[in-house]
C-alpha cells in the first residue's frame, strides 16, 4: 500500500481526489492542513487515513510528517518558502516523488487573446515564477501541474497534457478532471515523472473561459 501524503488537504481539489483515491487506489493517506481534525472530520474513523494538524510555512511539522511517505502531493506551488520547506523536508527523508499543483503562465506559454486575457487577469507573475523554480530545481521525481482556468462539473473527468515547451491554448479544466490525473499518476508514479505539464479540457481553446 503506497503512502500518500496531501499538503494543503482541505483543498477544492482535494474534495474530489481524497475520495477518488480511495475509491480507486489502496493507498494509506496523511491528511494534513491546519486544523485539519476539526475541518475534516468525515474522515476521522477511516482506517486509511491520518490526520494530521500542520503548517507548511513550519519546517518541524512537514518533517514529521513526510518522514514515510511514498508520494507527496502539494495543494499550491505558489510559494515560495513553503516550496522551499517542503523539497527539504522530503530530501531529508529521503521521498522523491512530488506533485505539484500550480497554475499556468510560469513560462509566458499562455498564446493569442486567451494569453493577453490571462496575463491581465492574473498580473504580476514574479514570485509565482520564482516559487515554480524551486520545483523545477529541486531535484526530485516532481510533475508539476500547470493547470488552466479551474471549475466544477460533476462527472466531467476529460483533461489533456500539453508538454513544456508547447504554447497553451486551452482556457479551462475542472477540478474534478485535475483529481483523475493526480490518481492516474498515484497508480503510475512513473507517469510525467521530472515534467512540468498543462493540463487543459480538450476543445476549450477559446479566448478565456467559458464561465467568465
Amino acid at each position: 500500500m503506497p503512502k500518500i501524503i496531501l499538503l494543503g488537504a482541505t483543498s477544492n481539489i482535494s474534495k474530489y481526489l481524497i475520495p477518488m483515491l480511495l475509491s480507486e487506489t489502496d493507498s494509506e493517506l496523511t491528511l494534513f492542513a491546519r486544523r485539519a481534525t476539526q475541518r475534516l472530520t468525515e474522515y476521522q474513523d477511516n482506517p486509511r487515513i491520518t490526520l494530521i494538524d500542520g503548517n507548511w510555512n513550519n519546517q518541524a511539522d512537514l518533517d514529521k510528517s513526510i518522514s514515510g511517505q511514498d508520494i507527496v502531493y502539494l495543494a499550491t506551488g505558489h510559494f515560495i518558502e513553503a516550496n522551499e520547506n517542503v523539497v527539504s523536508a522530503m530530501k531529508k527523508n529521503q521521498v522523491s516523488r512530488l506533485i505539484v499543483a500550480g497554475g499556468l503562465g510560469i513560462y509566458d506559454e499562455v498564446a493569442g487573446k486567451f494569453g493577453q486575457w490571462n496575463a491581465k487577469m492574473m498580473g504580476d507573475y514574479t514570485g509565482i515564477k520564482k516559487a515554480a523554480a524551486v520545483i523545477d530545481n529541486s531535484g526530485l521525481d516532481y510533475t508539476f501541474l500547470r493547470m488552466s482556468w479551474l471549475y466544477n462539473q460533476d462527472n466531467n473527468l476529460k483533461y489533456q497534457i500539453v508538454p513544456q515547451g508547447e504554447p497553451m491554448k486551452g482556457t479551462q479544466v475542472t477540478r474534478q478532471a485535475i483529481a483523475r490525473l493526480i490518481t492516474d499518476i498515484v497508480e503510475d508514479p512513473a507517469l510525467y515523472k521530472a515534467e512540468s505539464i498543462g493540463v487543459v479540457e480538450p476543445n476549450t481553446e477559446w479566448d478565456k473561459p467559458s464561465f467568465y
